[in-house]
């Protein structure tokens, strides 16, 4: 098949580039390289059967010949989608849009990638695909979330009004290889800082959970999504439902690194959801899926990744 990832060049658009390449698909890596990095792809360049095209995703898109859309497009991490916020939600809006006119034009199949900011703050726990979320639309993080959930309602009117061949993933926390050192997520930060040595920053009392999925596991889902039955459009969550606090993670990452950096505790930031914990019912039900990679073992790859990235031994 001819594939477009639109934010191919990313932490999680290469992986799946990788995964679709070694599927023996044609791949057209669409970035703006604003979060991406020709870095993640330059191993796939000389390939005949790989394109990357600098583009951004606010413009309309011009291919021919598509069978499925990928859309990845935007920065993911909160340091990283505050910079320019009004950009993040430019991405979210009008890249859907510019996508999806394009899907129609390909008759391609679509996927989203969404997220399980769309549950904001949330008041039930675990969180299933039928919980409408709790988001503040006027705050800090909001041209991500609220971003976001305008993306999936775009999705489900061009389902409805012109029939697109729709997809919606809702992503939980995901992390592992190529990951950016200064992205600013939680386990990229915590490796980091214990690898030089550094104090680890925890904001809040600590006791705020998040549920890691590791980039394999992630990817092999949104394959498995994307080839799903035309009437399974979700959202469906994806993520490893295994739950921990902020310390626990700080203190595994350092027992790992074998370092001796204590924890610093700073100021929680505005609208930082206290729980965040994935129902993955449906993607087992639907899918047939399950992620593979526990903590442990995810960690081990995500620090030697950073060892190297780095140039720590």
């Amino acid at each position: 098949m001819k594939i477009l990832v639109a934010g191919g060049a990313g932490f999680i658009g290469s992986n799946l580039c990788d995964e679709l390449m070694a599927e023996g698909n044609q791949v057209v890596c669409v970035d703006n390289l604003q979060t991406g990095s020709l870095q993640n792809i330059a191993h796939l360049m000389s390939n005949a059967n790989f394109e990357f095209v600098k583009a951004d995703v606010t413009q309309p898109l011009y291919f021919t010949g598509l069978d499925q859309i990928y859309n990845l497009a935007c920065p993911a991490s909160t340091v990283q989608y505050q910079i320019d916020p009004v950009s993040t939600i430019r991405t979210n809006v009008l890249g859907a849009c510019n996508l999806l006119d394009l899907a129609l034009k390909n008759d391609a199949t679509i996927l989203q990638a969404s997220t399980s900011e769309v549950y904001g703050d949330p008041e039930v726990h675990p969180q299933p695909e039928t919980y409408w979320g709790r988001v503040n639309p006027i705050g800090p993080r909001s041209c991500y979330d609220e971003g976001k959930r305008a993306a999936e309602t775009i999705f489900f009117d061009y389902l409805r009004q012109y029939r697109a061949k729709i997809k919606v993933a809702r992503i939980f926390n995901t992390y592992g290889e190529r990951m950016d050192p200064n992205d600013g997520r939680v386990v990229s930060n915590f490796v980091v800082q214990a690898l030089k040595g550094e104090p680890i920053t925890v904001y809040g009392t600590g006791n705020q959970t998040r549920s890691f999925c590791y980039v394999s596991d992630l990817v092999e889902a949104l394959i498995l999504l994307m080839n799903s039955p035309t009437d399974v459009t979700g959202p469906i969550n994806l993520g490893n439902p295994e739950e921990f606090t902020m310390l626990e993670l700080a203190n595994r990452v350092t027992q790992m690194v074998g370092g001796k950096s204590e924890v610093v505790f700073e100021e929680l930031p505005i609208d930082d959801p206290q729980q965040r914990q994935p129902d993955i019912s449906l993607a087992k039900t639907v899918l047939g899926w399950n992620p593979k990679t526990n903590l442990q073992k995810g960690l081990v790859l995500t620090v030697e990744h950073f060892r190297n990235a780095l140039q720590i031994r």
